[in-house]
C-alpha cells in the first residue's frame, strides 16, 4: 500500500474578549487535535488603535482578541511553547508590530527567532479593496510590508512574512479570474519592491520567493475551485521562473493556506452551511498537486453571529474525518490526465494572464488601487452576483429556492446558538491598558518612539526600531500613532461611483424608481440616502451594494466610505439634508454605535430622519434596536436589494406622515 501523505495543518480561526480568554480557547482547541493556531485580532488592534481611542469604542474584543502591548501577548500565548507552534496571524496594517510582539514574547520563553514558524498575513493591497483595515497610504504600507519581508529572511528564516490574500477578494465579489490576477499582481508588486529595495542581496532573493505564501478562498463550485488552484500553481511557477529567475522548482511551489467561503453561508436554513463547508474543503484538498498546506473552516452559524467552541470543534472534525478516515491522502493527483479539468485550467490561466497584463500596463497593483480600478471591478462583479441571486439564476438552497423547511433544532433557541461577546471585555482592556502604562518607564517609551520616528523619516528598515518599542512597553496605538504622524492618513476609493448596478430586474427596478420619484415630488426635492459605516468595521461589500442599488432606483446617495465616528455620520446627515440614514455594521458593535447615531440625529433636530441598519444582527438585538428608535433591521437573509430599497421608501414615507 502507498504511504499516506501527511495531512495539512489544521486550524480554527479564534480569538475574542481578552488575551486570557483566547489563551484558554487556544489550549482547548489544541487538545482537540488542532495542529496550528490562527489568531483573530479585534479591529482596534488591526487598525492600530488602543482600546481607549474614540474609534475603538464598542469594538474592543468583538471580532478577535485585543492586543495593546507585550503583556497581552504574554497572556495570549501563556503555556503554549512558541518554538513548537505554527501560528498564523490575520494582521495587515500592524503586521510588523504584531510579529515584533510575538518574537519578543517567544524569546522570553527561551525560543530563538530562527525556531519560529508561522505566518503574518501582511497583504495590505486587499485591505484597500475588501477588508478595510489599512492604516497608512499605499506606498508607506508597502514599505512596512517589504521591510518585514527583508527582516524575516535574515532573522526569522522559517517565518512566512506575507500571506497574499485572494480570500477576501472572492468575498468582495471577485470571479476566479479576478481572484487569480489581483492576488498575483499583488505578489509581483511586493516582490518587485523587495528586489529593487536593496535590503536583500540578489543571491538571497530565491529565499524571499519561497517564503511568500498565499491565503485563498474556496467557494461551493468545487470543480471550478480545484481548477482555480491548479491554475494558481501554474501561474505562480511561471512568474517565479520567468520574472524572477528562480531555478529551484521547490522554491517555485505555491504554498497556500485556505479558509473556505464565508460569503456563501446563509442565515436562512443555516444547517445547509455544513455541506457547503465540506464541498468547499474538497476544492482545495482533492488535487494533490494543488493541495492547501493549511486549512481553517468557518462554522455553520457564522451568518448568525460568533461561533461557540462546539461549533468550531464541528468544523475541525470535518477536516479530521477527511484526512484520517477517507482515502484521500493515499493517491497521486486524481485529476492528472483529465481533459475536462485541463480545459478549464487553461481557460482560467489565459483569462488571468490577460488581467495581469492589464494591471501591469497601469503601473502595477498599487497604481490600480490608487486609481480605483481594482475596487470598481470588484464592486461591479459583486453587483452581478447579487443580481443573479435575486433573479433566481444563481440558486442558493433555502434562500431563493426550496425555502419550505421544518423547524431546525439547531436554531430553536437563537440566543444560545451563537456565542455572545463578553460585555465586560472593553472595560477590562481599558483597565489593563491603564495599569500597563503606569508600570513602564516613560523616558524609555519616549526614547523608543523617537527612534521609530527617526527611522521612518529615512529609509532604514523599521523592524529594529519596532522591536525597541516592544521592549520599552510601547502600545499598539502609540506605535501606529507615530507612523500616522510620519506617513499621513488615507481614505481608499469606494468603487461605488463608477460601478454599474443591475442589468436585469428591469420591471422591479422601474417600479421602485417610480415610487422614489413620487415620494421625492411629495417632499419637494430628490430623495437623499446616507449610507454610513460607523466604527472600525471595514467589511464594506454590503454597504457598497446597497449604495449602488439605491442609486439605481433613483436615490441621491451619500457614501463616504469606512471608519467614521457616529458624530461624523450625524454631521454628514445634517450637511447633506438626508431623508434616511442606513448604517452597515458587521463587527457586532451595533448595540453601542447605532444608538449613538440615533441620539445624535435627535440632538441635531433630525428626529424625522429614520435610521435603518444592516449587518449580522441577532433577533434579540434587532428587537432592542427597534425599541431604541431604529426603523428597520436587515440581515443576510434579506438578499433582495431592490425590495429593500422599496422598504426604505416606505420607511421615509411613514417618517413624514405620507
Amino acid at each position: 500500500m502507498t504511504a499516506k501523505d501527511r495531512p495539512w495543518v489544521m486550524r480554527t480561526y479564534a480569538g475574542h474578549s481578552s488575551a486570557a480568554e483566547s489563551n484558554a480557547l487556544f489550549r482547548r482547541n489544541l487538545a482537540k487535535g488542532q495542529t496550528g493556531l490562527s489568531v483573530a485580532f479585534d479591529l482596534p488592534t488591526q487598525t492600530g488603535y488602543d482600546p481607549d481611542h474614540v474609534l475603538a469604542k464598542g469594538e474592543v474584543g468583538k471580532v478577535g482578541v485585543p492586543v495593546a502591548h507585550l503583556g497581552d501577548v504574554r497572556a495570549l500565548f501563556d503555556a503554549i511553547p512558541l518554538a513548537q507552534m505554527n501560528t498564523s496571524m490575520t494582521i495587515n496594517a500592524t503586521a510588523m508590530w504584531l510579529l515584533a510582539l510575538y518574537q519578543v514574547a517567544a524569546q522570553e520563553q527561551g525560543a530563538t527567532p530562527d525556531e519560529l514558524t508561522g505566518t503574518t498575513q501582511n497583504d495590505i493591497v486587499k485591505e484597500y479593496l475588501s477588508r478595510g483595515t489599512y492604516a497608512f497610504p499605499p506606498d508607506a504600507s508597502l514599505r512596512l510590508t517589504t521591510d518585514l519581508i527583508a527582516y524575516t529572511v535574515t532573522n526569522v528564516p522559517q517565518w512566512n512574512p506575507i500571506n497574499i490574500c485572494s480570500y477576501h477578494l472572492q468575498e468582495a465579489g471577485a470571479t476566479p479570474v479576478q481572484e487569480l490576477a489581483f492576488a498575483l499582481s499583488t505578489a509581483v508588486a511586493v516582490l518587485d519592491r523587495v528586489r529593487d529595495g536593496g535590503q536583500v542581496p540578489a543571491e538571497r532573493f530565491g529565499d524571499v520567493v519561497q517564503r511568500i505564501s498565499f491565503f485563498v478562498n474556496a467557494g461551493v463550485r468545487f470543480i471550478e475551485e480545484t481548477c482555480k488552484m491548479r491554475a494558481f500553481v501554474r501561474l505562480w511557477d511561471e512568474i517565479c521562473r520567468n520574472r524572477y529567475g528562480v531555478t529551484d522548482a521547490k522554491a517555485r511551489r505555491l504554498r497556500y493556506g485556505v479558509q473556505v467561503n464565508s460569503l456563501g453561508l446563509t442565515e436562512a436554513q443555516p444547517e445547509n452551511n455544513v455541506q457547503r463547508i465540506v464541498l468547499e474543503m474538497l476544492g482545495v484538498t482533492l488535487s494533490k498537486n494543488a493541495r492547501a498546506r493549511a486549512v481553517q473552516l468557518p462554522a455553520w452559524n457564522e451568518a448568525l453571529g460568533l461561533p461557540r467552541p462546539w461549533d468550531q470543534q464541528w468544523s475541525l472534525r470535518m477536516q479530521q474525518v477527511l484526512a484520517y478516515e477517507s482515502d484521500l491522502l493515499e493517491y497521486e493527483d486524481i485529476f492528472d490526465g483529465s481533459h475536462v479539468i485541463e480545459a478549464k485550467v487553461a481557460e482560467l490561466v489565459e483569462g488571468a494572464r490577460e488581467e495581469i497584463d492589464r494591471i501591469q500596463a497601469m503601473g502595477g497593483a498599487i497604481a490600480a488601487v490608487e486609481t480605483g480600478y481594482l475596487k470598481q471591478a470588484l464592486v461591479a462583479s459583486h453587483a452581478e452576483r447579487r443580481q443573479r441571486i435575486e433573479s433566481g439564476e444563481h440558486v442558493v438552497v433555502g434562500v431563493n429556492k426550496f425555502e419550505n423547511t421544518e423547524p431546525s433544532p439547531l436554531t430553536a433557541d437563537l440566543d444560545t446558538a451563537i456565542q455572545t461577546a463578553d460585555p465586560g471585555a472593553e472595560a477590562a482592556a481599558l483597565k489593563s491598558l491603564e495599569q500597563w502604562r503606569s508600570l513602564r518607564d516613560p523616558s524609555a517609551v519616549e526614547e523608543a518612539l523617537a527612534s521609530l520616528r527617526e527611522a521612518a523619516k529615512g529609509t532604514d528598515n523599521l523592524m529594529p526600531a519596532t522591536l525597541t518599542c516592544v521592549r520599552a512597553g510601547v502600545t499598539t496605538g502609540e506605535w501606529s500613532g507615530v507612523l500616522r504622524e510620519m506617513f499621513g492618513e488615507y481614505r481608499a476609493p469606494t468603487g461605488v461611483s463608477g460601478s454599474v448596478g443591475v442589468s436585469g430586474a428591469g420591471a422591479e427596478i422601474a417600479a421602485v424608481r417610480t415610487k422614489v420619484a413620487a415620494t421625492a415630488d411629495e417632499l419637494g426635492g430628490r430623495l437623499r440616502f446616507l449610507v454610513g459605516k460607523p466604527g472600525l468595521d471595514g467589511h464594506s461589500n454590503g454597504a457598497e451594494q446597497v449604495a449602488v442599488r439605491a442609486r439605481d432606483v433613483g436615490f441621491e446617495v451619500i457614501y463616504q466610505g469606512i471608519r467614521l465616528t457616529p458624530e461624523q455620520i450625524v454631521a454628514a446627515a445634517v450637511a447633506e439634508d438626508v431623508h434616511c440614514v442606513g448604517l452597515s455594521i458587521l463587527s457586532g458593535s451595533h448595540m453601542e454605535l447605532v444608538p449613538q447615531v440615533v441620539a445624535g440625529l435627535r440632538d441635531a433636530g433630525l428626529s424625522d430622519v429614520p435610521v435603518v441598519v444592516g449587518g449580522i444582527v441577532p433577533d434579540g438585538d434587532a428587537r432592542a434596536l427597534k425599541s431604541a428608535g431604529v426603523a428597520a433591521v436587515y440581515t443576510p437573509k434579506d438578499y433582495d436589494l431592490t425590495g429593500m430599497m422599496s422598504d426604505v421608501v416606505d420607511v421615509i414615507r411613514r417618517a413624514h406622515g405620507l
